[in-house]
């Protein structure tokens, strides 16, 4: 009987620690399963609203496949627009983001001035604005961009350079024109005026407003030049605008006219190399596209930036084209 019971206790020890054993596994194995929500559901991606000013330019083409590349990159999504350059269709736009439930805003303005409606129903959404590419006169987080006077300036010594030289230069520009009230377009005419106006042997024909596109600068160039056949050089506040120039010139088989513009469209490079072409100054906007969705996701990290961040510039001539020239690339990388 002893012998009985002694292994009857035995037994229901046994089956006390096995029952034991399974609990702890149980309880172990639901704590492991709440302690990490992370493998049930996936974090939020951030959504960055982009409103284009337009798309009919090829810089602002490939400054939205850059910024689109690098939002992929960083695991974000963006959401674009484009005003067609239209100030009331840009503020509605950015309304339309705001309902999509975006985070931060790039903005690139139609008017620096118009734009206020925008700006104001994303501060009520509490979402952050960079603006890129054309500032704001309202405070935003930042402005992405360039110093376009100073590429202005740039232009302008090229252009003295190629008309005899400081002090000497002599000859008739013709000077063809972005967007009506654009700030890009003042800054590229007052930093290039800053330096050819000191030249009392040049003198400056104004286009009407091309708003960067080629069809129209054609036009307007050969207006212009039905008025004033003797033109030296042309300058224009972008490659896309000089090159349109460069295509009249060609189709009335006139030589020996230079041409300055801006943007290091690819395009011109290429004609820099042919000698259809003077110079350009660079504006490249895969690394603007880039540099703007980093600083937007900064901003939401809580980041603080300067006013303005200065994407950087340069020159390109005959001198130095070879450097820049890769015609698998629309525009000319920039040195960074």
């Amino acid at each position: 009987m002893k012998k009985f019971m002694k292994k009857a206790s035995l037994l229901l020890a046994a089956v006390f620690v096995f029952m034991l054993a399974v609990g702890c596994g149980q309880s172990q194995k639901q704590t492991s399963s709440s302690s990490s929500p992370s493998s049930t559901s996936e974090q939020k991606k951030v959504i960055i609203g982009f409103s284009q000013v337009t798309l009919q330019s090829p810089f602002y083409v490939e400054l939205m496949k850059a910024a689109e590349n690098e939002a992929k990159a960083k695991g974000a999504q963006l959401i674009y627009v484009d005003a067609q350059e239209n100030i009331q269709k840009q503020n509605n736009d950015v309304q339309d983001l705001i309902t999509k439930g975006i985070n931060v805003l790039l903005l690139n303005p139609v008017n620096p001035d118009g734009v206020a409606p925008a700006l104001a129903a994303a501060e009520k959404a509490n979402i952050p604005v960079v603006t890129v590419d054309r500032p704001t006169t309202a405070k935003v987080a930042t402005f992405v961009g360039r110093d376009n006077k100073d590429m202005g300036r740039l232009a302008g010594k090229k252009a003295v350079e190629l008309l005899g030289g400081a002090g000497q230069a002599k000859g008739v520009i013709v000077e063809i024109q972005g967007a009506a009230g654009d700030k890009v377009m003042m800054a590229r005419r007052d930093g290039f005026h800053e330096i050819v106006d000191k030249e009392p042997g040049i003198k400056v024909i104004q286009s009407p407003y091309c708003d960067y596109t080629r069809s129209k600068a054609v036009k307007a160039f050969q207006d212009i030049l039905q008025a004033n056949p003797k033109i030296d050089l042309v300058y224009a506040h972008n490659d896309d605008m000089a090159l349109g120039a460069v295509q009249v010139l060609e189709q009335n088989k006139i030589t020996g006219v230079k041409v300055v513009g801006v943007d290091g469209l690819m395009e011109a490079l290429v004609a820099i190399k042919a000698g259809k072409y003077d110079a350009t100054v660079l504006n490249d906007p895969q690394y603007l596209g880039k540099l703007a969705v980093d600083t937007a996701l900064g901003v939401l990290n809580g980041e603080k930036y300067p006013e303005f961040i200065d994407a950087g510039t340069g020159l390109v001539d005959k001198q130095n084209v070879d450097q820049y020239l890769n015609t698998s690339l629309t525009f000319a990388p920039s040195k960074k």
